[in-house]
């Protein structure tokens, strides 16, 4: 008898919002961190993408850089990506796949989602 059954990829899950998602926004269910790549109306099924490499807005602290190759985590607080897993309060997005300094609005990442680490995303200046 199977003990294991395949279901799909995993690229992307089901997800049943409570109230409306935007295209873009980053959704986080304990430690698995998705993105919808259309609107989701609330009570409806829709999905998120768990892989694929996606532009998140960034920190803006004098001094964080993020560097390619290093982690990245989401801070669920202020809805950006950091360089940092915050003592365990940011979840972990994926690597960083295109270095972003201090003036950038954005960096990019590859979504890793069952990537399990506590390293630090990038040296920090400060």
């Amino acid at each position: 008898m199977a003990t294991a059954q395949f279901v799909h990829d995993g690229k992307t899950i089901d997800y049943i919002p409570v109230a409306d998602v935007t295209a873009g926004d980053v959704i986080v269910q304990g430690d698995l961190v998705g993105v919808a790549k259309l609107d989701i109306k609330a009570s409806a099924l829709g999905s998120l993408a768990l892989v694929g490499v996606f532009d998140f807005a960034k920190e803006a602290d004098i001094g964080v850089v993020f560097v390619a190759g290093a982690l990245a985590y989401w801070d669920e607080a202020n809805k950006v990506a950091v360089a940092t897993n915050g003592g365990g309060a940011h979840k972990l997005l994926g690597k960083i796949v295109k270095a972003a300094a201090n003036g950038d609005a954005t960096v990019r990442v590859r979504l890793c989602p069952c990537m399990v680490s506590t390293e630090s995303a990038s040296s920090s200046g400060s």
